[in-house]
């Protein structure tokens, strides 16, 4: 049976995410208000509305389709996440929530970079060396439908991958089994199916060996 990931959010919101899960191999499980927290051996954290600004020291100057409550569910679930050192994935949203997470920041608007009429845009970006270079060379393609973006980096985070306008689109802890994209592999075929895969492969395999203290 493939490893089970607890995304974060309700499967009716989230069911392309779950479709994409079970395409890599894995069994997504959900949260219900009767199971809060089902057991998992990894987590996503999957894309939204915006994080409220005052969570990293901001006044509300561009941030739409505020989430309040679920910006309370997913620190907490991440706190958890870090105490047990469960892998996650941060997609969109969730690479945002994981930097404010970390005491990092947001640009609360940034331009070109959203969908246009639904339609994700693409655009090139360069990966440094890393997990991501091993998978799709020093540049690939990614898709974007965000309006938000890592500003100020959290702590012991480090960038995997830019946009050529300097975005960042991928982060990954130093010290946790913790990985982030700005895109989304959940629709984007064959490209974010190779990352999902290499997501499961590796949870709770040598390369996460040294992050696991229950290993």
């Amino acid at each position: 049976m493939g490893k089970t990931v607890l995304i974060s959010g309700d499967e009716k919101t989230y069911i392309n995410y779950k479709r994409a899960i079970e395409a890599a191999g894995g069994q997504a499980v959900f949260r219900t208000p009767e199971v809060p927290e089902p057991a998992c051996d990894a987590v996503l954290l999957p894309g939204g509305g915006d994080m409220e600004p005052w969570r990293y020291g901001q006044e509300n100057v561009a941030c739409r389709d505020l989430e309040p409550e679920r910006d309370a569910v997913d620190l907490a679930l991440l706190a958890r996440c870090v105490e047990r050192r469960t892998p996650v994935l941060g997609i969109c949203r969730g690479m945002q929530t994981i930097n404010v997470f970390f005491g990092g920041t947001l640009v609360q608007d940034i331009p070109n970079h959203s969908a246009t009429d639904g339609v994700d845009q693409q655009h090139e970006a360069a990966n440094a060396p890393s997990f991501l270079r091993e998978l799709y060379g020093e540049t690939m393609t990614v898709n974007s439908a965000h309006h938000q973006a890592v500003d100020q980096l959290g702590a012991d985070l480090e960038i995997l991958q830019r946009a050529s306008d300097g975005t960042v689109e991928a982060i990954a802890h130093k010290q946790l089994p913790i990985w982030a994209v700005q895109w989304h592999p959940e629709r984007f075929g064959r490209t974010g199916l190779r990352l999902l895969d290499a997501f499961l492969q590796r949870v709770h395999s040598d390369f996460f060996a040294k992050f696991d203290e229950r290993s």
